[in-house]
């Protein structure tokens, strides 16, 4: 999350608005990577590279546009979409949130630790919203590698999978989605925040640095937060997609995939994750910071 001027107090409707332009502009600069990832990840099993799908991010990008167009890369965007300005909001403010908690006098600097416990407590609070959307995601993503379409659209599968096995399914892979979510939020609100203060000449307020500044920080925060979130999320897609009973909990699915491919299937995906991870947080923190400088000319008092 954007630093503020340190007497400032979090404000939910600003942190709302900032981090739903924030959120639109990871989705919308990541998704397409994002749609290559999840189906890396969650191909059907090959005993060499000539048996499998894709062979690569390159492969799966060049098959998907072949196949269903641009268009393609965008499935499953309709579901996170329409959750993103409550996460977001969620997540900024829950950091600012754990940041206040931690922080009686607003002069006393936080530690590094006590900023990655705040970033923790936001990958927690998202999890209610982000769980669902992932399960919903995932399943569109990949359900046009089956050949058939059994969903045909969000509300759809949100529907089917409510009259299968009620509300548990929807939110199947909650554990996972938390074990990946609340520390790499954590690592990536602490690295944006430490950037921030790096990048910021003596003297100066972090509320000065400039666009390009702002799309470093942002953009190393990301691919820190998914060098620790990607082992997880690998499981998550695996576990999120499977038939029922196919895995009997996390470390079914861990068991299973390092058995069947190895350990490296923890990074399955590794490269897509990456491109994306740079310009969708870049673009995600940008679009906050420039959100919030609006709000707080507009609506100082808001």
């Amino acid at each position: 999350m954007g630093e503020t001027e340190p007497r400032r107090r979090t404000s939910p409707l600003k942190n709302l608005a900032a981090g739903g332009v924030g959120g639109a502009c990871l989705l919308l600069a990541g998704h397409p990577l994002d749609t290559i990832k999840v189906c890396l990840q969650t191909q059907p099993r090959g005993t060499c590279s000539q048996n499998v799908m894709y062979r690569g991010t390159y492969d799966c990008f060049i098959k998907t546009v072949s196949r269903e167009g641009l268009l393609g890369l965008y499935k499953g965007m309709a579901a996170p979409l329409a959750g993103v300005t409550p996460m977001m909001a969620i997540s900024f403010f829950g950091f600012s949130l754990g940041k206040q908690l931690q922080q009686p006098d607003p002069y006393t600097p936080l530690t590094h630790s006590q900023i990655y416990l705040a970033g923790m407590l936001a990958g927690t609070f998202t999890t209610v919203i982000v769980a669902p959307g992932e399960r919903i995601k995932c399943l569109l993503q990949v359900q046009s590698t089956a050949g058939k379409r059994k969903y045909t659209g969000p509300v759809d599968c949100v529907i089917q999978l409510f009259k299968e096995r009620g509300i548990r399914s929807v939110y199947k892979g909650t554990m996972l989605t938390l074990i990946r979510d609340v520390p790499s939020t954590g690592l990536y609100f602490l690295t944006y925040e430490y950037l921030k203060k790096f990048l910021t000449p003596e003297g100066r307020s972090v509320n000065e640095l400039s666009t390009p500044q702002i799309l470093l920080a942002g953009g190393v925060a990301g691919i820190f937060n998914w060098l620790v979130a990607l082992p997880p999320d690998v499981l998550k897609s695996n576990f999120q997609t499977a038939t029922d009973g196919q895995y009997r909990g996390l470390r079914d699915v861990l068991r299973k995939l390092i058995q069947e491919e190895g350990a490296s299937a923890l990074y399955k995906g590794f490269n897509a994750v990456m491109l994306r991870a740079f310009p969708a947080n870049a673009a995600c923190f940008l679009g906050y910071e420039v959100a919030m400088k609006f709000l707080n000319w507009a609506a100082p008092d808001w």
